[in-house]
């Protein structure tokens, strides 16, 4: 029988931006994965603390442009429509119900906050990380959880930079999908 394995990769996207878009095309060209799902943050209650997010329905719109011609990627909305706060734990929890394996993918820049999130020890007893390489990250993971680094070279670049950095949708082209650069600017303006 052959099991079915699963990447999950999480976030804001706001907005989602060629270092995504990089590390979604190395997670499958890692050749792991019978799925890569990229789920969007309802409610990211640990950005939602540090300022202003865009509504869950505009990120959704911006990965559903940036990411559904990727291979192996299904955007999805599992989480915004949970209520309250979203937790990769629940996610992982749901998605196991469906696949064998479930691998976690995230930036070098988290690695080093994964033992804070909500119900670590549960999570780390129930997946695989794997981590891309991001500058000034460090990519091993505090100790007992499985993982291994996606190759890849890092993309420097963030949301928080993309949307901290007056751009004009020219300059945008550089840093994001070009099916996304309108969406953000109508989404911004």
């Amino acid at each position: 029988m052959t099991r079915r394995r699963l990447g999950l990769f999480g976030g804001t996207f706001d907005p989602p931006h060629r270092g995504h878009v990089a590390a979604l095309l190395a997670a499958a060209a890692t050749e792991r994965f019978d799925v890569i799902e990229v789920t969007v943050a309802g409610d990211p209650y640990q950005k939602r603390l540090s300022g202003a997010v865009l509504p869950a329905a505009a990120r959704l719109e911006m990965a559903r442009a940036a990411f559904a011609d990727l291979p192996l990627v299904l955007v999805s909305d599992r989480e915004i429509r949970r209520e309250g706060p979203s937790y990769t734990i629940d996610t992982v929890r749901e998605l196991l119900d469906e696949y064998d394996e479930v691998d976690l993918i995230i930036g070098a820049d988290l690695v080093g906050q994964i033992d804070t999130w909500h119900e670590a020890h549960t999570l780390r007893a129930l997946v695989t990380v794997g981590v891309v390489p991001r500058p000034g990250g460090e990519p091993e993971v505090p100790e007992r959880w499985r993982s291994y680094v996606i190759d890849m070279e890092p993309v420097d670049l963030s949301s928080t930079y993309i949307r901290e950095t007056p751009l004009n949708g020219d300059s945008l082209e550089e840093f994001l999908p070009e099916k996304v650069v309108p969406l953000y600017v109508g989404f911004r303006g």
